[in-house]
């Protein structure tokens, strides 16, 4: 039977009941918040691109962590910036690193707090590329050592969770074993399974100082026009040892989230990226949105699409929004 048997809009009428058959919720358990470590000591350098987020050196990092834990954030995830580049990213896997100082600063401070790393080489090399180059080719395997190098010594200054970015074939396995020959078999991997190659990056590679200085990087991230790839690019990392799949950039592909959520058992994280952050922010000072309405309706969309979790810059304003 139809109208006027069913009537939709009874269960619509005040706003407790609408809470009481809402078919998704978002809370601040579902957020992570990526931040961005670099040298020295008292920095907090703005992001000109993406407004609110700053290049924080440990001292501020650990003072932001305090507040994201504070406000009910579970976890975060660690970018850093050298102070030197090289062509084979060796601060990237340093004892003395920033994001390694980062990791055991914060642990002293909030051990509670879940700390994630991002395991690539491009913030570290002098050429902004995720891998080893020779003659101008990205070199997919011997690039997997580095990474797996890198992880390891993030795990050992005392990361919960390591999540491999670069889009190497092959790069959750080489991780996986080095964790697991190391002592570190209960470390998990949140793996970048489904990254494309996307212009909603660009906001990052300031943030990041990882531009590529030559070419660009979709020999190895994944094309905006292709699907069914990314089942397969997901299936390979869960073969390998993935505990955590994520898709990014999360707004455009939100097909791609529902799909993995709908084909895998393992928990789904979408990364709210760069662009997507900062096209908020610039449509809001503009006066064309209203930035907290847009900011909750986009983060729902996630959850709704199927993820478990969400990186986003939005990740300290959404909590206080939840919180209230």
């Amino acid at each position: 039977m139809a109208f006027p048997i069913h009537r939709p809009r009874r269960l619509r009428t005040t706003d407790a009941l609408r809470k009481m058959v809402r078919e998704t919720t978002l809370s601040p358990d579902d957020l992570i918040y990526p931040l961005f470590v670099t040298f020295g000591k008292g920095v907090k350098k703005k992001i000109s691109s993406m407004p609110g987020c700053f290049q924080m050196s440990v001292d501020n990092i650990v003072k932001e962590s305090e507040k994201a834990y504070k406000l009910g954030i579970p976890a975060i995830i660690l970018f850093g910036i050298p102070e030197h580049k090289d062509s084979r990213a060796s601060e990237a896997y340093s004892p003395k690193g920033v994001v390694q100082q980062a990791i055991k600063a914060i642990k002293n401070k909030v051990p509670e707090l879940i700390i994630i790393t991002d395991v690539c080489l491009c913030e570290y090399t002098d050429h902004g590329h995720c891998g080893i180059i020779k003659k101008g080719k990205i070199l997919n395997d011997p690039t997997l050592e580095l990474l797996a190098k890198e992880a390891l010594s993030h795990a050992k200054a005392g990361a919960d969770i390591v999540g491999p970015s670069d889009m190497m074939d092959g790069r959750v396995a080489a991780i996986r074993n080095v964790l697991d020959s190391s002592g570190y078999e209960e470390i998990p991997i949140i793996s970048y399974a489904a990254k494309y190659s996307s212009a909603f990056y660009g906001p990052f590679r300031e943030a990041a100082e990882s531009t590529p200085s030559f070419g660009d990087r979709r020999s190895y991230q994944m094309d905006p026009a292709n699907r069914r790839e990314a089942m397969k690019e997901v299936t390979l990392d869960i073969d390998e040892g993935a505990d955590i799949v994520m898709v990014k950039p999360a707004l455009s592909y939100m097909d791609i989230i529902s799909d993995v959520k709908e084909s895998f058992d393992l928990p789904v994280a979408a990364y709210n990226v760069s662009g997507e952050y900062s096209m908020v922010k610039a449509a809001a000072k503009a006066g064309w949105i209203d930035e907290t309405k847009v900011m909750m309706e986009i983060l729902m969309s996630f959850k709704r699409a199927g993820a478990d979790m969400i990186l986003t810059y939005h990740a300290m304003d959404a909590a206080e929004e939840l919180n209230k």
